[in-house]
């Protein structure tokens, strides 16, 4: 059992000896014809026997990590995504006084990418995979979660804070083209002795134009709902709530898939700073599917009133814990289905031999 200590930076943006913890990036992008595009990348580092995760529970290792990651065209409306069940960290990962994390996501084909997530210094990072090469400068302190980055959840804890303005540049690869981009992107780094594999939660973040940014969400473990909305103001000042209410209204899109329902428009209200926020998604079939966990990841468009005043601005959106027909069983199936024809593509290209 851990207590709690402050966050201390640049320490505590690399690892934990905890149950889960996850490195998260979202970001809204444009080329320099104006086409606009999303994405989203996250690693996650996980005790194998206690996170309660069913396919990885005969992983025959303590600590398991694994990666998602997607790109969105907007302006084409097409969506991709790579979900990798196990990646590889390399031995000098976490080993340097900054953020580093060098990694691989196997695949049959022929050679591979490195990945990466590092801090090349106070106030830059580097995010690197098979679909996006990003430089990200942080223009504001981290957002603490709760006020200290420590959030009380009911039945369980969590380490907690988000850097909400980042200046990114870089390319992304759609249709295996590389495209050069820059936006703004937004990071989340969070820890906790504690198994989310079947809670469910409503998280959206939203940067407005003005440099204000938000963080809400409704978080449920089955028995209690929780809710908390952290406020970065344009000064770096921070405000923090637990009074806040979510309604979802509008149109739901209905995964093929998994059968699940997801709705697509939100009200977020936070009536002490008489702020009203609609939210609605840029594309509607977002869904991510990791075994029998599916949820919704995707862009949204900001628009309101904040004490009176019209705003606008992006956010992301992240819909966990929703109704689904998908199981592991269909998602090994899948998976299997998927490197099959990797290996197909492969052979025929006489890269391997299959005789």
């Amino acid at each position: 059992m851990h207590s709690y200590k402050p966050i201390k930076f640049p320490e505590d943006e690399s690892a934990h000896d905890y149950t889960v913890e996850w490195w998260y990036f979202n970001g809204h992008l444009k080329d320099i014809l104006g086409n606009e595009y999303s994405f989203m990348k996250c690693l996650f580092k996980v005790d194998v026997k206690k996170v309660k995760i069913p396919f990885l529970s005969r992983v025959p290792l303590k600590t398991s990590y694994f990666s998602h990651s997607l790109v969105s065209d907007i302006t084409h409306k097409s969506f991709y995504h790579k979900i990798t069940p196990f990646s590889v960290i390399s031995d000098d990962s976490f080993s340097k006084p900054l953020l580093f994390i060098n990694y691989l996501n196997p695949e049959i084909k022929n050679g591979y990418i490195n990945c990466v997530i590092e801090k090349t210094d106070g106030s830059t990072y580097h995010i690197k995979n098979e679909d996006i090469d990003l430089a990200l400068i942080s223009t504001k302190e981290p957002l603490l979660e709760g006020g200290n980055g420590f959030l009380d959840l009911r039945s369980k804890t969590t380490y907690y804070y988000s850097l909400t303005n980042l200046k990114t540049e870089g390319r992304i690869r759609i249709k295996n083209r590389w495209v050069d981009v820059t936006g703004k992107s937004w990071m989340d780094h969070q820890w906790a002795n504690a198994s989310y594999s079947r809670d469910k939660w409503d998280w959206f973040s939203v940067q407005l134009n003005d440099r204000t940014e938000i963080v809400c969400c409704r978080y449920d473990d089955g028995k209690t709902k929780t809710y908390f909305a952290d406020i970065s103001y344009p000064n770096g000042t921070q405000e923090h709530f637990k009074e806040i209410e979510m309604i979802s209204f509008g149109e739901s899109w209905t995964s093929p898939k998994s059968k699940a329902v997801y709705p697509l428009s939100w009200k977020i209200k936070i009536p002490a700073k008489n702020i009203q926020l609609d939210l609605t998604t840029r594309i509607d079939d977002q869904e991510m599917l990791f075994g029998s966990i599916n949820y919704w990841e995707g862009p949204l468009r900001a628009d309101g009133r904040f004490n009176g005043k019209k705003v606008s601005g992006v956010g992301f959106m992240e819909l966990v814990g929703y109704s689904s027909n998908y199981s592991n069983i269909k998602y090994i199936r899948d998976e299997m289905g998927r490197t099959a024809n990797r290996f197909v593509a492969i052979a025929k290209k006489g890269i391997i031999r299959t005789d």
